[in-house]
């Protein structure tokens, strides 16, 4: 038999193990949950039973054999092997229903990924009233959740590196699994401990996804498929915190929106037979036959690298480059740079923290939280179809008129939020709506323009880094909350219309038209100028 297909089986029944004793773990922790049916589910203060503390123990346990079961031999030479490898497709490469396949399944995969830190802002009002805690002392939860995506951002980046596309994403399900024992906690602190944990598994998702898609898509449908499969993610996992919110909590309280973490983990594990793993990974480890097929399947070539020579795709997707410094401050960069980065830092406000605050805002204005969920869920419906025009506009009429598109409509919402604070608004659904489908095409818009507009040898870096300000957004509106220096939702309409104008503004003067440019093309054109 040969070795690496033996590991390969080994590799599968440890993944399984490790699946079975993280749900078992779950599952131990169902029975204090129904304990609390009579009372409306409230759970605080109440001693965790010894199936409880086991349950625990095989969740961190399966955590780490599931782990095992992916971690790939011989990693030192795997990833030597990787770097004098070269994977693409070429640039006219017809999409395939193999293409269409992979699209839908991360699709599902990253609502799955968005539902889990979306699910925050309504879990907030219940938490506040069940431990009797101060806004400020819950709002550790989001913050902590908030910094775990941020570690969970790099962590997943390296181990998506060593374990491959497909294994990363599997290996982020069964941490989603394991973290749905929020829904039973006694303790806020438990609860964000677990948020945290959640977190750093739902950070990598994003990144990994357009890596996978980067490595298969032709690239003159790149940048419309980014847009098209980020933006139904974003708005449909907002869809989905909102919809169960408002079907399941009036029922089963808050908790169960960290319980459903189960169900729909499972789900994304049992998706792992249709999610493909990433040619040159296959290359690396000598499964030459597996990766003919997948590169059949999906029309790319390979190619080994000459001594020196560095992959222009792997440049795209990881930000390998030369030169021990950035140079994205430069003369000629300094104005898109501040512009990208300005609209990422007030996407990450917008959606960090006025969407989080939101919920509780409307409870405060007299809805009932079963009333306000619903009104989010109707608003993240009417964004629903908008995605398609976002990902329509970016491949055939402009990539950098689209994205200043997206910043004037956020804009708009953010205007019309103000005048429902004002009681000028009317009902909060359209303005809501616009909120949401702005903010949402702005993020599935932002990073894909951002790749394509920046040198070959600092485009990784400059795609990392406005990553990076979308959670630096997040973390400073979420300082506000744990400082209970939180305005009004008005005000803080208000006050994320200020930076959300400049980057209006900068990008209309800096930023570079790429629609119907090769990423090569436009190199020569930077490199001209």
């Amino acid at each position: 038999m040969n070795a690496n297909v033996f590991l390969d089986r080994r590799g599968v029944w440890a993944f399984g193990l490790g699946c079975v004793a993280v749900t078992i773990g779950v599952l131990l922790h169902i029975p204090m949950f129904w304990m609390g049916k009579d009372m409306g589910f409230r759970l605080a203060g109440m001693p965790m039973d010894p199936g409880m503390i086991f349950g625990m123990f095989l969740i961190v346990a399966g955590i780490g054999i599931a782990a095992y079961g992916l971690l790939p031999q011989r990693v030192t030479q795997q990833i030597e092997n990787a770097s004098r490898i070269s994977v693409h497709a070429p640039e006219d490469a017809p999409l395939g229903a193999a293409h269409w396949g992979l699209m839908a399944v991360l699709v599902v995969a990253l609502v799955i990924d968005v539902m889990k830190p979306a699910s925050l802002g309504f879990v907030m009002p219940g938490m506040v009233k069940e431990y009797g805690v101060p806004k400020a002392t819950a709002a550790l939860v989001p913050f902590f959740a908030l910094i775990g995506t941020v570690t969970g951002s790099i962590l997943w980046g390296i181990i998506a590196d060593i374990y491959g596309r497909k294994a990363s994403i599997l290996l982020s399900a069964v941490v989603f699994v394991g973290t749905s024992i929020c829904g039973a906690m006694p303790s806020l602190e438990w609860n964000i401990g677990m948020c945290f944990l959640m977190g750093a598994g739902a950070g990598g998702m994003l990144p990994v996804t357009y890596a996978l898609l980067a490595e298969t898509m032709p690239s003159k449908h790149r940048g419309w498929a980014l847009v098209l499969v980020g933006g139904l993610g974003a708005v449909g996992g907002y869809f989905a915190a909102s919809g169960f919110s408002a079907v399941l909590v009036p029922t089963f309280s808050w908790r169960i929106l960290w319980l459903i973490n189960l169900p729909t983990g499972l789900i994304l594990i049992l998706m792992g037979g249709l999610i493909p793993e990433s040619a040159k990974f296959l290359l690396s480890r000598g499964r030459r036959e597996e990766a003919v097929k997948m590169m059949a399947r999906f029309g790319t070539r390979s190619s080994v690298l000459g001594e020196g020579e560095e992959d222009p795709e792997d440049v795209f997707v990881h930000g390998h480059h030369d030169g021990p410094q950035p140079k994205l401050w430069t003369a000629g960069l300094i104005g898109k740079t501040a512009a990208l980065s300005i609209a990422a830092i007030s996407w990450g406000l917008i959606n960090f923290g006025l969407l989080l605050w939101l919920p509780n805002a409307l409870v405060e204005q007299g809805y009932d939280m079963g009333t306000s969920s619903k009104l989010l869920a109707e608003s993240s419906l009417i964004a629903f179809p908008t995605v398609f025009l976002c990902a329509l506009m970016y491949s055939r009429w402009s990539t950098k008129w689209s994205l200043v598109t997206l910043v004037a409509v956020t804009l708009g919402g953010l205007l019309w939020i103000l005048l429902l604070e004002t009681k000028l608004g009317g009902s909060p659904v359209f303005p809501v709506a616009l909120l949401i489908v702005g903010s949402n095409g702005l993020l599935a818009i932002l990073l894909p323009f951002t790749s394509e507009c920046y040198p070959l040898k600092v485009r990784g870096r400059a795609t990392g880094w406005v990553a990076a300000c979308t959670k630096g957004g997040g973390v400073l509106a979420q300082s506000l909350s744990i400082t209970a220096l939180v305005p009004p939702l008005g005000i803080a309409a208000l006050m994320i219309m200020a930076p959300i104008a400049v980057a209006l503004f900068l990008i209309v003067r800096y930023g570079t038209e790429t629609r119907g440019l090769d990423l090569r093309d436009l190199e020569k054109q930077k490199q001209a100028a």
